[in-house]
Order: structure tokens, then C-alpha cells, then sequence
């Protein structure tokens, strides 16, 4: 079974122009949890004034009721971030970590090398207590100010990672410029120089490869995907970056293909209709215009 991560609730948020109260993020949570999620992307722990949709991250984290069996999942860039993520009481940590030196500078000031040991601190860190911790490579896959990102940029960010306690590994395609040979070719990377690494991908579908790269990445056997309700989101620090691919449609093409997600397709239609509410716009995702199939 190739398990789903449910993005909304953070890189689904961040990029939008609608500032959801904090009761209407934990009402979405929870609503993912009921549908049957079990881990979580719940908040970030950035700068409030970089990502204002993220500034109520602990309160967040403070007013849901926790179900059994569910990860809740905080998005750090930084040692700061990490220890507020700690104090929060998240079940898992994503430190993030640009391949392009073009995105480091843009989104963190900085470049792949320094962040690439920023996170390295975090990731040991977290592995002296135990806690869950992912690296999600960003930009794996190309990047808006320096085009194409060699691969074994990303190759070296995932060794060093996992060196440093990096329980999984996740290339994203943060602008959706992605296609499935890359995938293939950068699972592989990571893959011999992370072999105990658990392995996740993170695609947008920006320019309508999103889905394709997600099958590839099925194909390959990949443990995780990363999706968003709706398929909202994209990225601050990104020109252009739409959203995510919707969970609604990756699980009805996942199922239909014969691959449980342990999601229950009925009760994740109506979250879509609550996020269009919210966010004041029809969101992205297509099956809950059409319905699933057989009807």
C-alpha cells in the first residue's frame, strides 16, 4: 500500500491570499483525519511575517483533538523552527533544504551548502530524541531562478541528510516542471546513497504532470506521496507555483489502479466544497466536480 501525506493544511495554505482563522485550519485537519489520513502536514514553523498564513502554527497544533494513529506533522527551515516545533508537541519534523542555490537565496537568504548543515544539526537533533524526522529536497526537480538542477545536487543534499539521521527522504517538484524520467532517475540516486531511508515524493501540477510523475513514482516504490486537498497550494518564494495534486483525484486514480491509500474517497469529496468556502474560489480539484466512477 503506498501511504498519502496530506499537505493542505501547510503548503496548501501558505501560498493562498485567504488567511484561514485558526478554528476553519483545525476544522480542515479534522476533517482530513475522519477521511481517513494518517499523517498530516499540520503547520510550519517559519517567520510569521515571510508566511503570515502560518503565524498561528502552535495554536494550531494546541486546539486539535488528536485521533489514535495519526502523525501530525510540523515544516521546518531552521534549529528556531525545530525547537518550536518540539515545544508544540509534533509527532514528526520536514526540514526542509533547497538543491538550487537560486531558491536558497530567494526563499532563506543563503545557499544549498549552509542550509544543507542547518538541517544537518536539525536532523541529529532529532535523532537524539527519537523523533521522526524527514528531509525534503526542494526544488529537486528544477527551479524558478536557476532552471535546471543537477541531480546530483540532490543526490549529495539526501546522502548528507541521511548520514545525519534523516529517517526519509522526499525529492519535491516545487514549481511543477517535473516529468517521470527525472523521477526515476533521482529516486535512484537517493536511493544508493540513502538505502535505509524511507522514500517520499512531492509534486505539483502546475504544468499537468503532476500525476504522471506520481505514477512513476508508484511504479518505482515509493513509500509516500505528498498531496493536498483540493489541490491547493504552491509556494511563496515561487513565481507561478500552483498547486499541489489534489488527494481526490490521486486517490481515485490510486484505487482505481488497485492501490489502497487507506483513504475513503466519499468522505474526502466534501472537504474540497469547505475549502471553496473558505478560500472564496473554486478549488482546483476535478473529481469533485465530476464524481467518482462508478457513480
Amino acid at each position: 500500500m503506498v501511504g498519502i501525506v496530506e499537505v493542505s493544511p501547510r503548503d496548501g495554505l501558505q501560498n493562498e491570499r485567504a488567511l484561514l482563522e485558526t478554528g476553519a485550519k483545525i476544522e480542515l485537519i479534522e476533517q482530513a483525519t475522519a477521511a481517513g489520513a494518517r499523517r498530516i502536514e499540520a503547520v510550519s514553523f517559519v517567520h510569521p511575517k515571510l508566511v503570515p498564513a502560518m503565524a498561528d502554527a502552535e495554536a494550531v497544533m494546541e486546539g486539535l483533538t488528536r485521533a489514535d494513529g495519526v502523525s501530525y506533522i510540523g515544516l521546518v527551515l531552521n534549529r528556531r523552527g525545530y525547537d518550536r516545533a518540539v515545544a508544540a508537541g509534533v509527532d514528526e519534523v520536514n526540514v526542509v533544504v533547497p538543491a538550487s542555490d537560486g531558491f536558497a537565496k530567494a526563499n532563506q537568504n543563503s545557499t544549498t551548502a549552509a542550509l544543507t548543515e542547518v538541517a544537518e544539526e536539525v536532523l541529529a537533533e532529532a535523532a537524539s530524541r527519537d523523533l521522526f524526522a524527514s528531509l525534503t529536497i526542494a526544488t529537486s526537480f528544477g527551479c524558478p531562478f536557476d532552471g535546471e538542477v543537477d541531480p546530483d545536487r540532490v543526490v549529495e543534499v539526501a546522502r548528507r541528510g541521511a548520514a545525519a539521521g534523516a529517517k526519509e527522504i522526499a525529492i519535491a517538484d516545487t514549481i511543477g516542471v517535473g516529468v517521470p524520467t527525472q523521477v526515476r532517475t533521482l529516486l535512484d540516486g537517493v536511493r544508493a546513497v540513502a538505502p535505509d531511508a524511507l522514500m517520499r515524493a512531492h509534486f505539483h501540477n502546475t504544468r499537468n504532470t503532476g500525476f504522471a510523475n506520481a505514477v512513476a513514482a508508484l511504479d518505482w516504490g515509493v513509500d509516500w506521496l505528498d498531496s493536498s486537498n483540493g489541490g491547493i497550494g504552491g509556494c511563496p518564494f515561487a513565481p507561478a507555483a500552483t498547486g499541489n495534486i489534489a488527494t481526490e483525484d490521486l486517490v481515485y486514480l490510486l484505487h482505481r489502479m488497485g492501490h489502497p491509500t487507506g483513504l475513503d474517497l466519499d468522505a474526502l469529496l466534501p472537504i474540497a466544497g469547505f475549502l471553496s468556502d473558505q478560500l472564496g474560489y473554486r478549488v482546483p480539484a476535478l473529481l469533485p466536480r465530476a464524481g467518482g466512477f462508478p457513480g
